[in-house]
């Protein structure tokens, strides 16, 4: 049998790994390495139109297995354009290890053809990056880059492999498997500390975040909120941890203004920080004066913010710490019973305006309507950046976790089209549709080809207001006007046919309903056209800062 190169061994470390796709493009530094994917049998390799596109596919896809997203480019300008997936991965604390061909090692100490410091530019954007300079470092480094990106606070990593240690024979040698990791168990201490606080307080709240749906504890959380009549607001990204059928569900927390949830927070003597990164909002915009009695719970300590320094920190298993603090708080219940009627029905009643809407272009919260209705509880939303993002987090009503997917850590633009495709491949069983704006579209359109081409049921909703309309609400809140954010686009039934796909242009509010079931159900990919109302944006600032105000007055919500 011929001597393995390094491509091949690497392919053997990855399969060690469970990993099944690997998302990129070949060039010819790198040429090893993909062929000996493609030759594995069992390893798919998915080739992207963009290496940025190959890297978000692998960020959505880490986080929502759990398991290290893998994106692949060549030297140079190729291995750049993997940098912004990664540092999405690393800011939304998703697993992912970028690998891309670097100079050979001959030369890669001047500076040659498409020489850059790649190590030097991922290391600010991932946990640990660096370059493989001989063939008997290859087990240990693919190792070390699988379990730096998968640990307790998952993340980025990066792997460079010089072209001529890419193809040179490797030593006899077998991947290093990972070892079983054990739990971390609550300190008993903390955890009667933060039992002695919640028993004292008076209206207590849970804030509930990314953690919670990346360590699989929701049912946890649902049920020990039950179990002591706790209200629960999530952030952006721990949407679904809680369902929004629950009574104790308060909706989100993270909206630019004050929202209706905020005035839980403001009356609130103790929260209950569960799974929350500092990366996901401010926490300024629910302890502005910093006089809160926060409870930390999280597989990792708090980052320092003046705003967020708890008094009570408990760094262990999110469910196994619930369940010790459970034990501890025993059967009696909390004096929270019956807070936060009034915020749900405010949240239902703002849903329900917009459902009941025939305006065209449609009202944001009537889209927000249809797509709930058109999707199955468990199926997968990834709403992108935008004032689209804004709409879908504080409105779209979500049952389980991580099936309303946004970016809050970078809130990257443009990354749920090729996201869409990386949930496709975690979660085959699943509807998944991506909601972008049209400023978002044009930025990874490219990858509706990827999408025809590979068979993945891609379905796209597209907002369309000619703007960037984020900058533009913002714009306006500021001064009243807006400039620099307009712009023209194309015809997109037309573009989408032009991929092999299927468009649709909505012309009435009555046909976004039926239109978005019919592309969810189809084989292929589909793509839906929609004009928004963005109006609708200076509306909802001028009513938040009419009501809340009085809401937040309100001795009981």
């Amino acid at each position: 049998m011929d001597q393995q190169n390094v491509a091949q061994f690497l392919v053997s470390c990855l399969r060690t790994e469970g990993v099944k796709y690997v998302f990129g493009i070949p060039g010819e530094e790198n040429i090893k390495f993909v062929r000996a994917v493609a030759a594995s049998g069992d390893i798919r390799f998915i080739l992207a139109r963009h290496e940025q596109g190959a890297s978000l596919m692998a960020d959505i896809y880490g986080r929502l297995t759990g398991k290290a997203g893998v994106c692949t480019a060549t030297l140079g300008p190729g291995a750049i354009n993997l940098l912004l997936g990664a540092a999405d991965a690393q800011t939304n604390s998703s697993p992912l290890v970028a690998i891309s061909a670097q100079v050979g090692l001959k030369r890669i100490y001047k500076e040659s053809h498409q020489i850059v410091d790649l190590v030097g530019m991922f290391k600010p954007v991932t946990k640990w990056a660096d370059t493989v300079l001989t063939p008997q470092a290859v087990p240990e480094m693919v190792r070390n880059a699988f379990q730096v990106a998968q640990e307790e606070r998952p993340g980025a990593t990066y792997l460079a492999i010089p072209e001529d240690v890419e193809g040179a024979p490797m030593p006899e040698a077998v991947p290093l498997k990972a070892a079983p990791c054990a739990k971390a168990i609550p300190s008993p201490a903390a955890v009667a500390e933060a039992a002695a606080l919640l028993r004292c307080a008076r209206k207590p709240v849970i804030m509930a975040g990314h953690g919670v749906a990346r360590t699989g504890n929701a049912a946890v959380l649902a049920a020990f909120a039950e179990r002591y009549k706790i209200p629960v607001a999530t952030t952006f990204m721990g949407k679904g941890v809680i369902s929004d059928r629950s009574p104790q569900s308060l909706g989100v927390i993270g909206f630019m203004r004050h929202d209706y949830e905020n005035c839980a927070f403001d009356q609130a003597d103790v929260i209950l920080s569960i799974g929350y990164e500092l990366q996901e909002f401010t926490p300024m915009r629910i302890n502005p004066q910093s006089n809160k009695r926060i409870i930390h719970i999280n597989t990792f300590m708090p980052d320092v913010d003046a705003h967020y320094n708890p008094e009570v920190t408990i760094m262990a298993d999110v469910g196994l710490a619930l369940a010790s603090l459970a034990k501890e708080l025993g059967a009696e219940p909390l004096l929270s019973a019956g807070r936060g009627a009034r915020i749900r029905e405010l949240v239902e009643a703002e849903l329900a305006k917009g459902r009941e809407s025939d305006a065209f272009p449609l009202k944001p919260q009537r889209i927000v309507s249809d797509i709930r209705a058109a999707m199955g509880d468990e199926d997968i939303v990834l709403a992108d950046t935008g004032a689209i993002k804004m709409w879908m987090a504080r409105l779209y009503p979500t049952y389980a976790p991580l099936t309303c997917i946004v970016s809050n850590g970078l809130s990257t633009m443009a990354f749920s089209l090729p996201g869409a495709i990386g949930a496709h491949l975690a979660c085959p069983e699943r509807k998944v549709l991506a909601v972008m704006g049209d400023g978002s579209f044009l930025m990874n359109s490219q990858e509706m080809e990827t999408a025809v081409r590979e068979n993945i049921p891609l379905k796209i909703l597209i907002w369309v207001d000619d703007s960037y309309g984020l900058i533009k609400w913002k714009m306006d809140m500021e001064s009243g006007s807006h400039d620099c954010v307009d712009f023209g686009n194309p015809d997109f039934v037309t573009y989408a046919e032009s991929f092999g796909a299927k468009g649709y242009r909505i012309e009435s509010a009555a046909e976004l309903l039926p239109t978005l079931q019919k592309a969810l159900n189809e084989p292929g990919v589909s793509l839906v056209a929609c004009p928004v109302d963005y109006s609708e944006n200076m509306a909802l600032i001028n009513s938040l800062g009419e009501l809340t105000p009085a809401l937040c007055a309100l001795d009981e919500l």
